[in-house]
């Protein structure tokens, strides 16, 4: 009861010093607020185009011009406007637009012809992204829909196949739905593990780490307190992220259930802080702390499916992964958001992630003694 009291005194002060760092405070409400919302719309424009905006100038005012302005339609592109051709210059260098699409006359009487007439299509080339990927999506657009009203069909030809794709989870394929999940891992890891580690130094480094070693107090109940205090923390942040950025700002639905996942969070919490107490006793200095943090932080984040699959990293790398806590966080997190997965499935993930974290925290208490010792001669 003792060693409880004892944890919970500590808890409060590495509180009121999280308090008082003004810096870090803005660094967590901005990771997992603004940088969180900016990380995983941005993630959209990777490998699509939403709401760009396309001006027609149509010059033909024929059945098929029209149709080719309502084959656009959201989310890649806004409905298009038109606009005179002495306007088009303008509206480009004004940027009121991306795309023009100059339909000229007599285009629909050469495609009834069987000729091969041209639309002119004009890129404003400044919105680098929007430029070079909606080229693609606007021309395999038109062409279609010229080619559909050349046939006077529906369809230019009927495959023998017919392979229909229906997703239970994101029917859009939205990428901005499936970044979020890696984002928040994204944002739990680095913070979780910068702030721990860095409490620690910050006691090293002004001499109240000795000060503690003296007093009554053990070297677990001094790593607990520190990881407590700061995954408390980064679990108030991460619960503001996930219900008012994620599923507010962003609306992005969950399939399964938030308090599961918020349960998984809390074990993952546990481990990330659990490397950061081990970065911390490794690293003697603040500076190479944050070499340290280069050298962590990004395979965590790379290797733990998030980015890509684990399937479409190396043979040899795979297994690897499954010392990292953070590619079991993702495997649970995905599990229960995309596809409603319930506990009886993803406890194995769970007691992997609480495992080794308990691996890391074994080590850093081994090494905790012989660090103190060693930074006191």
């Amino acid at each position: 009861m003792r060693r409880i009291g004892t944890i919970f005194w500590l808890i409060g002060m590495e509180l009121r010093v999280l308090w008082r760092d003004l810096v870090l405070l803005l660094l967590v409400v901005y990771s997992f607020g603004p940088g969180m919302y900016i990380e995983s719309s941005g993630a959209g424009g990777g490998g699509a185009i939403n709401n760009t905006a396309v001006t027609f100038v149509d010059e033909d005012r024929s059945s098929l011009s029209r149709a080719l302005q309502t084959a656009l339609y959201p989310p890649y592109f806004l409905p298009p406007n038109e606009a005179r051709p002495d306007e088009v210059e303008r509206m480009l260098d004004w940027g009121e637009t991306t795309f023009v699409v100059v339909v000229p006359a007599g285009f629909e009487a050469d495609v009834r012809a069987g000729r091969s007439p041209t639309l002119q299509i004009n890129i404003d080339a400044t919105k680098t992204m929007s430029a070079s990927v909606g080229t693609g999506y606007l021309t395999a657009i038109m062409s279609a829909e010229v080619q559909r009203f050349a046939a006077r069909a529906d369809l230019v030809s009927s495959p023998p196949l017919d392979l229909v794709v229906r997703r239970a989870y994101n029917p859009a394929g939205n990428n901005v739905w499936l970044s979020a999940i890696s984002g928040l891992l994204n944002q739990l890891s680095m913070l979780t593990i910068v702030l721990t580690g860095a409490a620690l130094i910050r006691e090293r480094e002004h001499g109240t780490i000795e000060h503690l070693m003296v007093m009554p107090l053990s070297a677990i109940e001094i790593a607990l307190a520190k990881i407590t205090a700061n995954a408390l923390v980064i679990f108030v942040a991460f619960v503001f992220s996930l219900f008012v950025v994620v599923q507010g700002a962003l609306d992005i639905p969950f399939a399964g259930s938030e308090a599961l996942l918020m349960a998984g969070t809390l074990i993952y919490l546990f481990a990330a802080a659990s490397i950061g107490i081990l970065l911390g006793i490794v690293a003697r200095t603040m500076a190479q702390f944050a070499l340290l943090i280069m050298l962590v932080i990004m395979p965590i984040m790379i290797l733990s499916g998030g980015m890509t699959p684990i399937e479409s990293q190396p043979i040899w790398l795979q297994p690897i992964t499954f010392l990292l806590p953070s590619r079991h966080y993702m495997e649970f997190a995905q599990a229960i958001t995309y596809r409603g997965a319930d506990l009886a499935i993803v406890w194995p993930a769970f007691l992997w992630t609480f495992l080794l974290g308990a691996l890391f925290l074994g080590v850093s208490l081994i090494l905790f003694r012989r660090s103190v010792s060693g930074g006191s001669h």
